[in-house]
């Protein structure tokens, strides 16, 4: 059975940071662009990341995107994908990642 955490407080950045951030980081990560970032939380609904080289950038794999075969990345792991959506309400960079895209 996979193991779920949520990210740890330590490594997420504080609301009032991200709030205050957050065109900045919609400027940054443009619908299409591609990103990287390192694994901070699982969730049976996908994984959350920090985003590299934006500051405050939280983004979420949702399992949505995922074909059915594959597996949610590990605690720690480096990621890679495209950003797919800005989800305001929250400030998270919601991203479809890499190794999801699975040639037809």
């Amino acid at each position: 059975m996979p193991e779920f955490s949520w990210p740890d407080r330590s490594q997420v950045p504080a609301a009032d940071a991200v709030d205050r951030d957050w065109p900045a980081i919609v400027s940054a990560l443009p619908l299409g662009s591609h990103v990287s970032g390192r694994v901070i939380g699982r969730q049976p609904f996908g994984v959350f990341l920090l985003i590299d080289g934006v500051p405050n950038a939280v983004g979420l794999a949702e399992i949505t995107a995922m074909p059915h075969h594959m597996e949610l990345p590990a605690m720690g792991a480096t990621v890679a994908g495209e950003v797919i959506w800005h989800a305001d309400h929250n400030r998270q960079v919601k991203i479809r990642l890499d190794e999801w895209n699975v040639p037809s």
